[in-house]
């Protein structure tokens, strides 16, 4: 029997969206077993904090059905090519919406491939309807008091304006 096929999908998720459960839901399919690593990250600032952002994580892998049965979700806040060896994965899982995205993702998978030749950089192109969705403008429409409905699920859509209501 082969060693089951792990994958890491890092980030931030402050918070997570609709773009990044549907690269979940489409990387846990392929593999065997799926961590999302959730970045510690403090120099970005989240709005949430850790442990909020790991809770949203964990109930939206968990409304996935059978595909949220192999995932798990874990803070990090060390290399991702080491957080990676940590779980013993051998993919880590990207999502591009766009051709800017690309640049940045082919360094970083250049500089991990240098770091831990045996990780393979996976990258998934965003759904259509995904494409323009970021974290980073879900949270400024929703502090401007923009209706986010349409880019996050019901769940962190009610997180995310209770945190800006009492910000």
């Amino acid at each position: 029997m082969s060693d089951p096929l792990i994958g890491i999908y890092p980030g931030t998720f402050d918070p997570i969206t609709n773009g990044h459960t549907d690269v979940i839901q489409r990387a846990g399919r392929m593999l065997d077993k799926l961590v999302v690593g959730v970045a510690i990250n403090v120099g970005k600032g989240p709005l949430f904090s850790l442990e909020e952002r790991l809770e949203m994580v964990r109930v939206e892998a968990a409304a996935m059905g059978e595909v949220g049965t192999r995932i798990e979700v874990r803070g990090f806040d060390n290399l991702l090519v080491d957080f990676a060896k940590e779980n013993n994965a051998s993919v880590i899982i990207r999502g591009l919406r766009a051709v800017s995205d690309f640049d940045y993702e082919f360094q970083m998978a250049s500089m991990n491939a240098k770091l831990a030749p045996d990780v393979e950089t996976v990258c998934l192109m965003a759904s259509d309807r995904h494409q323009f969705i970021a974290s980073r403008l879900v949270k400024e429409i929703a502090i401007l008091d923009g209706d986010v409905a349409q880019f996050v699920s019901p769940r962190v859509r009610d997180l995310l304006e209770e945190k800006v209501k009492n910000r």
